[in-house]
């Protein structure tokens, strides 16, 4: 099987006008779209299909819930990019706990047809409390690789933080998902790093000792996420930073 945990730490550094830094504990899903049938399999408390104390529902991500997750990032992919993707769609992802869920993002891997290489990655974006979604397609064939991890430069399309400007470059780094796995978000204004925010996260198989683990030692995930987001956004309000509305 190809669904796993990732478990680690995500931490976000914010070095102007207004400085502010943290770091949380943190765990995602890594699910194999194709496995969803059988990942959670005998699983009391976990589900990909209904209602639990912790479950994957297709309302919460992007597209027609008519349809699968995995055919509407296959739709997504070949609009934007004119190529359908062949191969095994497995996302990192938040899934809903104890009734709640708020993902900032969602990563959707995209692989060849022999499953070994990700040829598209799709970031889908949630904000708050205005609950849009937005969807970057990104090629890895236009990646600037260093050798260990693919890097792309995109301009930002979708208002998040009321702390940032529109105006704003994204370079984004990627490792291949593996035993570990990083994800770094640097932003530029004005040619000046303003912003960055990473995940250090490494691998855990699926079992039914992990699974139970993972709701012990992060009981209110999703809930914490969100508390986080506002305990912060207060934060910068204290200290003064500019305030952006929602363009």
């Amino acid at each position: 099987m190809n669904s796993r945990i990732y478990t680690g730490h995500i931490r976000h550094m914010r070095y102007r006008p207004v400085k502010n830094s943290f770091r949380y504990r943190i765990f995602l899903m890594y699910l194999d779209l194709g496995e969803l049938d059988q990942v959670f399999r005998g699983r009391l408390l976990w589900s990909a299909k209904k209602m639990n104390l912790a479950f994957l529902r297709r309302k919460d991500h992007f597209g027609d819930p008519r349809i699968t997750i995995e055919d509407s990032v296959r739709l997504l992919v070949e609009e934007k990019t004119g190529k359908r993707p062949e191969g095994a769609i497995r996302m990192l992802t938040h899934l809903r706990y104890f009734g709640h869920c708020f993902n900032p993002a969602t990563f959707y891997y995209c692989f060849d047809e022999g499953g070994e290489q990700v040829e598209t990655i799709v970031l889908e974006v949630h904000n708050t409390p205005w609950g849009e979604v937005h969807c970057y397609v990104i090629p890895c064939s236009e990646n600037n690789s260093d050798g260990k991890s693919w890097r792309f430069a995109l301009a930002k399309e979708f208002h998040v933080s009321p702390f940032l400007p529109m105006d704003i470059d994204y370079e984004w780094s990627f490792t291949p998902p593996g035993e570990q796995l990083q994800v770094l978000m640097v932003d530029y204004h004005e040619n000046k790093r303003i912003f960055e925010a990473e995940l250090e996260l490494s691998q855990l198989p699926i079992t039914g000792g992990s699974l139970r683990r993972m709701l012990v030692v992060y009981p209110l995930m999703t809930m914490k996420v969100t508390a986080g987001i506002y305990w912060q956004a207060l934060r910068l309000w204290l200290r003064g930073a500019q305030f952006y509305s929602h363009p």
